[in-house]
């Protein structure tokens, strides 16, 4: 009998390890906090509190404000946040140097791909969309598209079997603690960027690899002998 095995999968994080969508989630952010009358957060100190989904960059931004508020009231600042954000969701997003050529080598070699996000689902397609990769992706799985969501390892493992690929034939990519946590809970090895959305460098969460550049991961996969 032959082996028939899956084709290996990359499973990627969106913000902060494809593209840098810090600007544009912080300027939505500080649209927000404009209408509750608080003052803007720059860019340097807000940073950091990007990558966990935009219910959690409020709930920083506020806590950073000094202000409190019901969890009625963050709902209605979440759903203010969702339509302000996908309005202005690719003003000055972009693609981090040398993804689209990174997906180029793997794809002439066999290799699918996912991404698996905190971000909302449907956001996440529509900015995969605008940035013109979205049907590179075998599935677009967000923090809504199932009942868990990371660093739960069931949202990794789900969106594996969506994308029809094998968890032991996968290797997750990602740039924060939450994504090193999600990949170890699926027993999955994981690859970390070191240019995204983290309050620590990212080698202090022991990723399986750090890459500076996507240049670079072609490398640190094959370094990794995924069977």
């Amino acid at each position: 009998m032959s082996d028939i095995r899956s084709a290996p999968l990359l499973v990627f994080d969106l913000d902060g390890t494809l593209a840098d969508t810090a600007i544009d989630l912080i300027a939505t952010l500080n649209v927000i906090l404009g209408r509750e009358n608080l003052p803007p957060l720059p860019t340097e100190q807000a940073r950091p509190m990007v990558g966990a989904g935009a219910r959690a960059l409020i709930e920083r931004g506020l806590k950073a404000s000094g202000v409190t508020v019901s969890e009625a009231k963050l709902e209605e600042m979440f759903d203010a946040y969702l339509a302000h954000y996908e309005a202005h969701i690719c003003d000055a997003t972009q693609l981090y140097p040398g993804v689209s050529a990174a997906l180029d080598r793997f794809e002439q070699n066999g290799w699918i791909f996912a991404v698996c996000t905190n971000k909302i689902e449907h956001p996440s397609r529509l900015l995969l969309d605008q940035l013109g990769v979205k049907e590179r992706f075998k599935a677009i799985c967000g923090k809504n598209t199932f009942a868990v969501s990371k660093p739960d390892g069931g949202a990794l493992l789900q969106t594996i079997a969506r994308a029809g690929g094998d968890a032991h034939r996968t290797i997750m990519v990602g740039d924060t603690k939450v994504d090193v946590e999600t990949a170890r809970n699926a027993a999955v090895p994981v690859i970390a960027v070191d240019f995204g959305y983290t309050d620590q460098p990212i080698a202090y969460y022991k990723p399986d690899k750090v890459i500076s550049h996507y240049d670079q991961l072609w490398h640190a996969v094959a370094s990794l002998n995924l069977a």
